[in-house]
């Protein structure tokens, strides 16, 4: 990141760019021969007592001291993706949230409280697109008061890394005591070479609802009950895949491999892609994926989304290799 003005570094930035995308460059060393320097790139969210707050896009926030600035300046947003579809982060969320319902769910302003059963924290935390109405500190006592009712931890459900995304949210959450649990990626590609990919999709069975043979596989069916065939089976248009497993080796054998998609206008959703641990590395992955792609195709989807977290190495390659790219990351951060 280049800081000089005029062949001089310069701070240009201003409490008053509150709410931007910046960069700058801070001692980390406290002066003197030998300096070290390190730079932030991300949202400014608080400039108050000569300490900066600046959230990056993985939602982790950095606290710096005014003097041990040396540069920084107001940066344009992350340039837009160069391939596959175009989608803003509002569309995404709604689309996303549509995916995945909850049993139960209450507005709170602009914001949705979710819940259903504890199965999953996506159908079980504080959705905040938009205004609570309220002081974010007050709405915050309201979501934690809501799931206390229910027997369940408090979770907000907030999004970085893109234009539109929550970065001063997610800053104001740590200020009010909530600690990020864990995040993920949502990333999107275009649907039409998901569908291409060369597998044996003849093997794989779709279904309308899951059956007792996809929830075996499925490895968050821990706890059964009604509200997790409610929350899988909630979307606009919603399939299952299944991979049978060795029926040979033996009848009831769980299936070697399953997956499950949202169709919702042009957008198609992938989730619970799961194989078995025998069956890894034989490409039933991508079968799945496939054949549901083509499923979503010839219902008029062209464009794909899935959500994968940060530490799944393996998914992440795959989705690579079918042309997923990161769009924006979300998290969930539970009451303290």
């Amino acid at each position: 990141m280049e800081f000089t003005i005029g062949g001089r570094l310069e701070v240009s930035i201003t409490p008053a760019d509150v709410g931007k995308r910046v960069s700058v460059r801070r001692r980390t060393d406290g002066g003197g021969t030998g300096a070290q320097f390190t730079d932030v790139v991300g949202v400014l969210t608080s400039w108050n007592n000569d300490v900066l707050s600046i959230t990056r896009k993985s939602g982790e926030s950095v606290h710096i001291v005014e003097s041990s600035l040396v540069a920084g300046k107001v940066v344009p947003a992350a340039p837009a993706r160069r391939r596959g579809p175009a989608a803003s982060f509002g569309e995404l969320a709604s689309v996303t949230a549509r995916a995945w319902q909850p049993v139960e769910s209450e507005a709170l302003g602009d914001w949705r409280l979710r819940a259903a059963g504890g199965f999953t924290r996506r159908a079980n935390s504080a959705l905040p697109l938009g205004d609570p109405g309220l002081p974010v500190g007050e709405a915050l006592g309201r979501v934690r008061d809501w799931y206390e009712e229910r027997g369940l931890p408090a979770y907000v459900q907030t999004a970085t890394g893109a234009e539109g995304t929550q970065e001063p949210l997610c800053a104001e959450l740590e200020r009010h005591g909530w600690r990020r649990e864990v995040s993920a990626e949502v990333r999107i590609a275009a649907l039409a070479p998901v569908g291409d990919l060369r597998a044996e999709v003849r093997a794989v069975r779709l279904t309308r609802e899951p059956d007792a043979a996809w929830l075996a596989r499925y490895q968050r069916f821990s706890t059964p009950g009604p509200h997790v065939r409610r929350v899988l089976g909630s979307g606009p248009s919603v399939w299952f895949a299944t991979v049978p497993g060795d029926a040979d080796a033996d009848p009831a054998a769980p299936p070697a491999a399953i997956g499950r998609c949202v169709v919702d206008g042009r957008w198609a959703g992938f989730m619970a892609v799961e194989v078995a641990p025998e069956q890894r590395r034989r490409g039933l992955a991508t079968t799945v994926m496939a054949a549901l792609a083509r499923r979503a195709l010839d219902e008029g989807a062209s464009a794909a989304w899935l959500q994968v977290e940060e530490d799944n190495e393996g998914a992440r390659a795959l989705y690579d290799g079918m042309g997923f790219a990161a769009h924006h990351r979300y998290h969930h951060y539970r009451s303290a």
